[in-house]
């Protein structure tokens, strides 16, 4: 999968609200937690996934319309940092879009849980336990 630019665990505040040029790139975040998600449909009529509506971040069939990004390229590498480009929404093939995330979320309301990268899973998912105790 393909995930925001940079690393971070939490969307900048009003991110959603702004146009995708306004962004700068330390602002590309793939936000950590559990959402409840909902299916919808993009500006292009394109169906996808919303993950946190507010912050416009969403699971879909990665793009390849800007041939220079090299997406499906980025998904096959076996390196962590290709796989850093979007603007904060998860990147998944077609085939696995199709195959398992739009019967199991495309339908209905359900539940995602986005692992932290920086922040402690326990910030994020309080039905851990705290390792310190």
């Amino acid at each position: 999968m393909l995930l925001g630019l940079a690393r971070g665990d939490d969307s900048v505040p009003g991110i959603g609200e702004r146009k995708m040029s306004e962004i700068r790139p330390e602002e590309r975040t793939t936000p950590a937690g559990r959402f409840n998600s909902e299916p919808g449909i993009n500006l292009q009529g394109e169906d996808i996934v919303w993950i946190d509506y507010d912050a416009a971040v969403s699971m879909h069939r990665v793009r390849t319309n800007n041939k220079k990004e090299r997406r499906l390229e980025r998904l096959a590498s076996a390196h962590p940092e290709d796989h850093r480009i979007s603007y904060g929404c998860v990147n998944v093939p077609a085939d696995f879009y199709d195959a398992h995330v739009k019967p199991l979320f495309g339908n209905a309301p359900g539940v995602i849980y986005v692992l932290p990268e920086k922040k402690p899973a326990r910030e994020y998912f309080k039905f851990l336990p705290d390792a310190g105790r």
